[in-house]
């Protein structure tokens, strides 16, 4: 018989948030994968359990290696249990692949549920939660945040991305650009913490917060985009949105065809918005660089 691989939940900061069965899991395994061997020795010292079987690490950078050694063991009849930092395996995090090599060798794989940063978040977000989509990481470099930030400009659902503290001031207002300044978002800090900080606001004021230095874990929630009504579309707000594409290296032609699809509006519509910009500041666009 083959084993099984149990995927645990760990705390996101409060360890008191630790369900029962990662107790029972950590005591009763053939092996326990942790992302880092000695969070995973401080965590199970403050619940108070001992690992019962092999501790290996299993992390971004022996993910690839470690995986098939693992999946041998599970073949054999070992019940593997994969632990992660804080939050669920797979979750921006590694177990991915561990899940895929166990699926496709038959094997079981169940979890332990357990803490979550980003249904946390959106929890206390007081934005919609009823449809949602998670963007974990942004890129870092800034031309390719905003192009991920414009493939989903469009989006209905409430986004939730993770940040780093230090890049968080620019992530938001790279998203003020794209999604517009007023769209609200929420800043949610060191949950479940000691200083736990949620900060609400449009994008703009939050940027601008963060401007300041901010420390911590972050989860970002963002409102979506809102449903356009026939004839609604703000040509002010096309013209800034093909010039935002614009400015990160696309052609106007495919800005113009972009913004139009986001917008469900034809792209003479879009085009015209951008003529009439145009004209306002006083430049006119070239003819064949923007109809389609």
């Amino acid at each position: 018989m083959t084993g099984t691989l149990v995927l645990a939940g760990t705390p996101i900061g409060d360890t008191r948030d630790a369900p029962p069965r990662l107790v029972a899991e950590l005591a009763e395994a053939d092996v326990v994968a942790a992302e880092d061997t000695r969070r995973l020795r401080r965590l199970a010292q403050a619940l108070d359990v001992r690992p019962g079987g092999r501790v290996v690490s299993y992390f971004e950078g022996n993910e690839a290696a470690r995986t098939p050694e693992l999946v041998e063991a599970l073949a054999g009849g070992a019940r593997v249990l994969l632990v992660t930092d804080a939050g669920m395996p797979s979750v921006s995090d590694p177990g991915f692949r561990l899940v895929a090599a166990a699926v496709e060798r038959g094997i079981k794989v169940t979890a332990v549920p357990g803490p979550s940063a980003v249904l946390t978040a959106l929890a206390l977000s007081g934005l919609p939660v009823d449809r949602f989509c998670f963007e974990g990481f942004l890129p870092r470099k800034a031309g390719e945040r905003l192009g991920r930030l414009r493939e989903v400009a469009a989006e209905r659902r409430t986004l939730v991305y993770f940040e780093a503290p230090h890049r968080l001031a620019d992530t938001l207002a790279a998203m003020a650009e794209v999604f517009g300044a007023d769209r609200r978002g929420a800043v949610c800090r060191e949950l479940t913490k000691t200083y736990e900080e949620v900060r609400r606001g449009p994008l703009e004021e939050l940027a601008a917060w963060a401007a300041e230095g901010v420390r911590g874990e972050i989860t970002v929630v963002v409102e979506g985009a809102a449903e356009p009504g026939p004839g609604a579309a703000d040509p002010a707000e096309l013209a800034r949105r093909v010039a935002v594409r614009e400015e990160a290296g696309e052609r106007r032609k495919e800005a113009i065809a972009a913004v139009a699809q986001e917008a469900g509006l034809p792209k003479r519509e879009v085009f015209d918005a951008v003529v009439a910009a145009k004209n306002a500041a006083g430049t006119e666009p070239r003819e064949g660089k923007g109809k389609g």
